[in-house]
């Protein structure tokens, strides 16, 4: 049996020490890269090295690759499948994991026995692990600061390796890909929901239109207003249900309004303006809902509560407050706001994030989140103490070795 092993580090030269004192018969034709074979799929005329990769594929019965979203693509399964190489997933998280269902392929724990690898997987295997969370962040009428708790959101959630994905659901003035410097004239969630009306949206799909910031991938919002009724309630389910098997968490920026009085004053069977923000609550697993230190925003917040409760039944509700500081409020703002959300919204839980004028503006110069232009900014702090009491902490995920500087041939990787 020739297998090649894309593992990195020291992890795969030890795989390739064991195998063959498991079976006799195993000949491990090559150690690569994790992301090797994936890269030699996508494109075979990158160099020689990646026609000899492919080359060493085609001549293989089975690869073990370190599973993740950048080494098992639909390239490689595909010409896996055209060569008759059966592919071993080891994955080291619930993402991996999901990943490896998607294309069918059966995954085995990056840690598992040696002698295991190779068998083939039993009818008891357990079951897939459970979907990802989708986080909605929704904030009253005016500029509460949706958008940017959102985006900042998901990159404190992707600190430590976790899969996270943003998606822009605002109907009515997204702007995530304008805060971010990043192309909307193929928006990435509206390309997400047509996909999910033909029942065709899948991971790779998904990796495919998102684009990419920092360690998140994000689904751009509508370029046009114009274009809101691309967002029609059942495809905007079905485009974050697809979500939840692509990533560990979903993080959803929506609309303010929550109205459904359209549906009163029109018998006509059309899409809705407010279908997104409303499809989104009702998928929530958590609501964290952005309120404005001000009179103005605090009472709008109240106001809308009891229709924020009723769109999302189900999901856990956050209550954080923005731009917190004494000049709207006077002395006491934080225990002016928490009184009046208690007697008036019944909230007991508040958490707060301090007015950053500064890191806000350096992240509107630089296109860029935060996170990334003032890592040490209050405003960055006081999102990360939410995450860990309010969101609950990302499980902690090992990080893979570094990989090595110098590349190999294929050849010399051979064993």
């Amino acid at each position: 049996m020739r297998v090649l092993i894309a593992v990195d580090g020291a992890r795969g030269q030890a795989l390739a020490a064991d195998l063959p004192d498991v079976d006799a018969e195993v000949d491990v034709r090559g150690v690569l890269a994790s992301d090797a074979p994936a890269a030699a799929a996508a494109d075979a005329m990158a160099g020689p090295e990646a026609a000899e990769l492919l080359g060493e594929l085609a001549r293989a019965d089975v690869l073990i690759v370190e599973t993740g979203r950048a080494t098992l693509t639909a390239e490689l399964v595909r010409a896996c499948d055209r060569f008759g190489v059966r592919i071993i997933a080891l994955c080291a998280r619930d993402a991996d994991r999901r990943v490896a269902a998607v294309f069918g392929i059966s995954a085995r724990g990056i840690d598992d026995d040696p002698a295991d690898l190779l068998e083939p997987p039993g009818e008891d295997a357990p079951p897939p692990p459970a979907a990802g969370r989708v986080i909605v962040v929704w904030g009253p009428g005016g500029a509460p600061g949706r958008s940017t708790i959102a985006v900042e959101l998901a990159c404190e959630l992707a600190r430590d390796g976790r899969h996270v994905a943003l998606v822009d659901a605002d109907s009515h003035a997204p702007s995530i890909a304008l805060a971010t410097g990043l192309p909307d004239e193929g928006p990435g969630f509206a390309a997400a929901c047509r996909q999910a009306g033909r029942d065709s949206l899948d991971a790779a799909e998904l990796s495919r239109i998102s684009e990419s910031l920092g360690n998140v991938d994000v689904l751009t919002g509508i370029n046009r207003p114009g274009r809101w009724p691309e967002l029609d309630r059942a495809r905007v389910t079905g485009a974050l249900s697809a979500c939840t098997a692509w990533a560990d968490d979903t993080v959803v920026d929506v609309a303010a309004p929550l109205e459904q009085d359209e549906e009163i004053v029109s018998d006509l069977d059309g899409p809705r303006r407010n279908a997104a923000t409303l499809a989104a609550l009702a998928c929530a697993d958590v609501v964290v809902a952005v309120v404005a230190a001000d009179p103005v925003s605090v009472s709008r917040f109240v106001r809308a509560y009891p229709e924020l409760r009723a769109a999302a039944p189900n999901a856990r509700l956050r209550v954080l407050v923005n731009k917190t500081r004494s000049g709207a409020l006077g002395i006491d703002a934080r225990g002016q706001v928490r009184r009046t959300l208690e007697r008036f919204a019944g909230v007991d839980e508040v958490w707060f994030v301090p007015w950053d004028a500064k890191g806000v503006d350096a992240a509107l110069l630089s296109a860029r989140p935060i996170a990334l232009t003032s890592p040490r900014s209050a405003l960055t702090s006081a999102l990360r103490r939410f995450v860990g009491e309010a969101i609950a902490p990302p499980v902690p995920v090992t990080a893979p070795p570094a990989r090595r500087a110098t590349r190999r041939r294929v050849g010399a990787r051979a064993a």
